[in-house]
């Protein structure tokens, strides 16, 4: 009979943070509440047509039903070289520097599996999207988690981890716009985090997955800097840039070495995302952009709507400069209830869902991440409740 103790990966995961919230959230939209979800950042904006359009057309052809490319149809991996041309002034090999994803997780987790050897240590900013640390642990690495209140903090972290520890990291992650925190950084920031890199032989996985949602100064990519190509992958997606979550659809880019060993990685795995999505996929990296600009600027409306009408109800939501969440203090009068708690009692009194904090890292603790995920309706219905609750009523 098989052994009845855990396998070895699984029991390297935590429990999952978010299952009690989740449960919680089940059972009382069983009962019939109408809980205003805020916890995922799922985005709930349609696809613009011209893309549907174009996997329809395509997905009409049968040659298109065979199975595709795990590195990505050449059509794609030549949109994903022209996008960061037109954007970051970026000019990549789409053969030797692009691999299309299914979408910029996979990316990541497949990456985390390419280079890790077992017992590898890996530098992750924390808070952090769980990817950023579990895809190195499910592969063996252990992770050294550096503080992240700030970029600034988080560079420092790395320093400091780096020439005390005694074996050489084998790579740090960068995260910015951040989820959870929608934390931004510039160009210094890069150029800063690329020479600390280079100093210690540390490669760079950067997840650049916000890039188009922003609201002040459009985010960097890290290849804007000189060096970087030699150490660093960049990953991105589709999935909030054009409304796309479901499609599955992303990419790396970058360092040669790095790339391969993607690609490599990937031909064991998959045959790629299905030929007439990845045809869609390009078609949305060259074609018309203002579906872009009215997804961004539906993400900034409700942005303004949620730090208006919660901070009148009594609870100040820090302004975001980026991504499609708030990362918000829990109100002081609710502090002594950790993220969780304070995650639980919001549904069960105001109706209301968001992401504890602490689902992203021991220093997420004291902080919920607010999706911006619903309509501006929803999100002052949210606001009157929070009202209500935190005015005891």
């Amino acid at each position: 009979m098989p052994s009845t103790e855990e396998f070895y990966r699984i029991k390297r995961l935590p429990p999952y943070v978010f299952e009690e919230v989740n449960a919680l959230k089940a059972k009382l939209r069983g009962e019939g509440r109408d809980v205003i979800d805020f916890g995922m950042g799922n985005p709930d904006m349609p696809t613009p047509p011209h893309i549907i359009e174009k996997l329809v057309e395509t997905a009409q052809k049968p040659k298109t039903n065979r199975y595709s490319a795990s590195k990505g149809i050449p059509g794609l991996r030549r949109s994903i070289a022209r996008y960061y041309a037109r954007r970051f002034d970026v000019h990549l090999d789409p053969d030797t520097e692009v691999v299309a994803t299914l979408g910029s997780k996979e990316g990541f987790a497949n990456l985390a599996q390419a280079i890790t050897s077992p017992g590898d240590i890996i530098l992750a900013p924390n808070p952090a999207y769980p990817i950023h640390a579990y895809g190195f642990i499910i592969a063996g690495g252990f992770i050294r988690a550096v503080p992240a209140p700030s970029p600034e903090e988080y560079l420092a972290g790395v320093v400091d981890s780096a020439a005390k520890m005694p074996t050489t990291p084998t790579a740090m992650v960068l995260n910015y716009p951040s989820n959870p925190t929608a934390q931004t950084v510039d160009l210094d920031f890069y150029k800063e985090a690329v020479a600390i890199a280079a100093k210690h032989d540390i490669w760079i996985l950067s997840d650049l997955a916000y890039s188009e949602i922003y609201f002040g100064a459009p985010p960097p990519s890290i290849f804007q800097i000189e060096g970087a190509r030699e150490i660093a992958v960049e990953v991105n997606s589709l999935s909030k840039t054009y409304s796309m979550a479901g499609w599955r659809m992303g990419m790396a880019v970058g360092n040669e070495k790095l790339i391969a060993a993607l690609a490599r990685v990937k031909s064991y795995l998959d045959y790629g995302a299905y030929t007439p999505i990845q045809v869609a996929a390009a078609a949305a990296l060259d074609g018309p952009q203002d579906c872009v600009n009215e997804i961004r600027k539906t993400y900034r409306a409700r942005r303004d709507v949620l730090v208006e009408s919660f901070t009148r109800a009594g609870w100040e939501i820090p302004v975001p400069d980026a991504s499609m969440f708030a990362w918000a203090p829990i109100p002081e009068k609710f502090s002594g209830l950790g993220s969780v708690g304070f995650a639980k009692k919001l549904m069960e009194q105001a109706d209301v869902a968001v992401a504890p904090g602490f689902g992203f890292g021991e220093y997420g603790e004291g902080f919920v991440r607010i999706g911006l995920v619903e309509n501006q309706q929803r999100i002052r219905q949210a606001a009157r409740s929070v009202k209500k609750m935190l005015a005891g009523e």
